[in-house]
């Protein structure tokens, strides 16, 4: 498996552990992650803290040069508010763990160029398969339905 899916699917176990939502997500630039991230919407009560968007949070203020050539990690397919993210920075790839469970943004980040790499990781599906089933009430939450 690709090391830096492993890196976000070893962030969304994190955020399991902490009583949240097993997303993770991670930023690499150059080969490096400078950004690593979970879901922390439960931790810490917050309304934005999803994966990606902790993710790019924990990376620090970069320059542009540095996003338009990065690629983000993230075990779900990324909501409506994480897609802005993405292309509000201008990141140029985004490789998904999964969407099976959720789909996401993927056609918005597409149709401005973003390219998406979808791996259909089993590991993922089964983490949300499970957290979906036992926590309908919160993930309906953080998905915004009712």
């Amino acid at each position: 498996m690709d090391k830096y899916l492993n890196e976000a699917i070893n962030q969304a176990k994190i955020g399991l552990e902490e009583g949240g939502i097993p997303i993770g997500s991670v930023l690499v630039h150059n080969g490096q992650i400078i950004g690593k991230g979970h879901n922390k919407r439960v931790q810490q009560k917050s309304v934005v803290l999803h994966g990606e968007m902790d993710a790019l949070e924990n990376a620090g203020r970069q320059p542009a040069s540095v996003y338009r050539a990065s690629v983000l990690y993230t075990t779900l397919s990324p909501c409506p508010m994480c897609t802005g993210a993405i292309l509000l920075y201008g990141i140029p790839k985004v490789v998904i763990g999964e969407n099976q469970t959720f789909m996401g943004s993927e056609k918005l980040l597409e149709e401005n160029g973003v390219e998406v790499v979808i791996e259909n990781n089993a590991q993922c599906i089964k983490m949300m398969q499970d957290f979906i089933e036992t926590n309908p009430t919160l993930w309906n939450e953080d998905i915004g339905e009712p």
